[in-house]
């Protein structure tokens, strides 16, 4: 079976004004939907066919096929995306809640640490909040790099800090996107979530 644009957890313009219709439109309906279409073409008719996203992303890093892994690493990344943004603004709770203060003191500093990682981040690329062993991480991956290769490294949020996530609301203001993103529209339910360490699984498919 055919890798699927996963459909948004939200309408499209559940975000706005923090994150317009049109660039979910755009990001969503035209960028993530092209890293779909491309991954089903590299491997219709290969031994990959069929198998799961996750394996694909692996099978294409071990054979160092490139075009394949940054198309399918890009799937699974934004897949991961869209589920760590939620329309109603939440705050960190229970373990969650309880860990942050553990490895940053307090949400504030790990929020202002995650912008701080991902602000600098050159050029193209994802800022990652991730569980190591027992303890909560800020890091960043180059252009489609993804945790699903990185052993040790557990996802529970990441933010999109390709230009094509923030041209159209913000041009190319990335420290106000990322401090208006953190403000007001990150899922902790879904970080939390993410404690479990089955991550990779929620933006896998097939």
């Amino acid at each position: 079976m055919a890798f699927e644009l996963p459909a948004l957890p939200y309408a499209q313009d559940a975000l706005a004004p923090h994150m317009s219709a049109e660039t979910l439109e755009y990001h969503h309906g035209k960028h993530h939907k092209a890293y779909v279409d491309k991954t089903n073409s590299l491997i219709a008719g290969t031994e990959l066919e069929g198998r799961s996203l996750a394996d694909v992303i692996a099978a294409a890093k071990e054979t160092g096929n490139k075009g394949l892994f940054n198309n399918s690493a890009q799937i699974w990344n934004h897949s991961f995306f869209w589920q760590g943004l939620s329309p109603e603004k939440q705050t960190p709770s229970g373990k969650l809640a309880e860990m942050i203060a553990e490895s940053f003191g307090d949400t504030d500093t790990l929020v202002k640490k995650l912008i701080e990682e991902s602000v600098g981040h050159f050029a193209s690329g994802w800022g990652w909040l991730i569980l190591d062993r027992d303890t909560l991480k800020i890091g960043s991956l180059h252009d489609a790099d993804t945790p699903v290769v990185h052993e040790g490294m557990v996802p529970l949020l990441t933010i999109d800090v390709w230009e094509h996530a923030y041209y159209i609301d913000y041009r190319n203001a990335r420290p106000k996107y990322l401090e208006t993103v953190t403000a007001n529209l990150i899922n902790w339910d879904f970080v939390a979530q993410n404690l479990d360490g089955k991550g990779v699984s929620r933006a896998d498919q097939g």
